[in-house]
């Protein structure tokens, strides 16, 4: 779904119940007034069509992509490994683990599978948007 003309930043998070803690990136977003869109795409249920989406990213004009996920937290280093472009992982909270299990999966990542982690939870994804904005303004 795009939210505006010629997205600069793709938002995915892995499921529909991410999207309160991802609605933290896309206010900031909105305000900077960076043009984004947003999936729901998970890299343990639909592995193909994050593959196409991470491939194809550069090719639509998009410059970053955001990931938010939780539990094994997957789709940050699974994007990451199908492209070129910056990625941000944003650690969802979870009530098993606290989100601990989300921030391990995201940023214990092989070399050259780079992910830039922020902070569990809301703080992490508006650290997300900011981050994006900051690399934004240097290309």
């Amino acid at each position: 779904m795009v939210r505006e003309n010629r997205p600069l930043v793709g938002i995915l998070m892995g499921s529909k119940s991410d999207a309160e803690t991802m609605f933290e990136t896309e206010k900031l977003l909105k305000g900077y007034k960076i043009p984004y869109e947003i999936n729901v795409l998970s890299a343990h249920r639909n592995p193909d069509k994050v593959r196409q989406y991470a491939k194809s990213a550069s090719k639509r004009g998009l410059k970053i992509l955001i990931c938010g996920a939780g539990m094994s937290a997957a789709l940050a280093g699974v994007v990451s490994s199908f492209t070129d472009l910056p990625v941000i992982g944003v650690p969802i909270y979870t009530t098993a683990l606290k989100g601990v299990d989300s921030l391990l999966s995201t940023m214990q990542m092989p070399s050259g599978v780079p992910v830039a982690t922020m902070a569990i939870g809301k703080s992490g994804a508006k650290n997300a948007a900011i981050f994006a904005a900051r690399i934004l303004k240097t290309i």
